[in-house]
């Protein structure tokens, strides 16, 4: 009789708040974290469901993008990753990903501004001859008690980060792109249940959302697909960055699952909706929220 798998429960699986109470400065370092995020480097296995192929990552030196990163290469993807400032963390998204045989360049800049964007799409193309999969993922946060508190250009930093830069890095990628080509953005779970104290970032993920389904809707029939994941909370460095110690204490608390999610758990929906196994998928949100419906 052969031995049952072990079945992790979820509600187990990595730490779970009080954490220990912690700030950082903008941008935030994956690096100076306590407890350090889960990015799949010991558990991520890949199944060659994206060989052959080559992505674009933006924001992909910590957090979802990190692991959304070693996924693909391990998956068989040559990775083009943009980060901002932060590189020791690129560093070690540089690490785990080489490790996986396949080519992977950091590129580092601002893609709040468009032509960065445009440099980075120009960088891919001539890197690898194509482009097949294009991630936005990079985003900017901050909290406020009242709309009242948000200075203007931290509004307009956010709309930037979040936003525009979907415009600018897809406006400069489609031309290359061919059919079976894959646009992925990161929405968030704060563009169905907005807190009030992260206006501007719900905002900005209302914005991504509706960006999504109206691409879609044009890109679909000439056979690039267009989605978008919704995480719920996970565990980056967004958050000691941006929330108050004692929120980043008992962040992700209050969710069904009384924990945030590790970013290795959310990776495997970028994987997914860039494989041949998402064929018939375009235009939909898929939401990786721990328990909590999108409507």
């Amino acid at each position: 009789m052969s031995q049952a798998p072990t079945i992790q429960n979820p509600l187990d699986r990595g730490p779970k708040p009080p954490f220990p109470e912690q700030s950082q400065q903008p941008t935030g370092s994956e690096k100076a974290m306590n407890p350090r995020p889960d990015y799949g480097e010991k558990t991520y296995k890949g199944s060659g469901k994206l060989l052959g192929r080559a992505a674009i990552i933006t924001g992909a030196d910590s957090g979802i993008g990190r692991a959304v990163a070693l996924a693909y290469t391990r998956e068989g993807a040559d990775v083009l990753f943009a980060y901002l400032e932060e590189d020791a963390d690129a560093e070690e998204t540089t690490r785990v990903t080489q490790d996986t045989g396949r080519k992977v360049i950091a590129m580092k800049g601002d893609v709040s501004d468009e032509a960065f964007c445009q440099r980075l799409i120009e960088r891919a193309i001539e890197e690898f001859g194509r482009l097949d999969i294009l991630v936005n993922n990079a985003a900017y946060q901050q909290t406020h008690e009242s709309i009242t508190q948000m200075p203007s250009a931290e509004i307009e930093r956010i709309f930037r980060t979040n936003a525009l830069a979907l415009f600018w890095t897809c406006k400069a990628a489609i031309p290359h792109m061919r059919p079976g080509g894959v646009i992925l953005n990161t929405a968030s779970i704060e563009a169905y249940e907005p807190k009030p104290f992260l206006l501007h970032y719900s905002a900005s993920k209302g914005a991504v959302v509706t960006f999504t389904k109206g691409l879609a809707l044009e890109l679909t029939p000439k056979g690039i697909r267009v989605n978008a994941v919704a995480p719920g909370p996970v565990w980056t460095p967004l958050i000691p960055m941006s929330m108050a110690p004692e929120h980043v204490k008992n962040f992700g608390k209050s969710d069904p699952m009384q924990r945030p999610a590790q970013p290795a758990e959310v990776a495997p929906a970028y994987v997914f909706l860039a494989s041949d196994e998402a064929s018939y998928i375009s235009g939909e949100i898929l939401g990786v929220t721990g328990g909590k419906t999108l409507p």
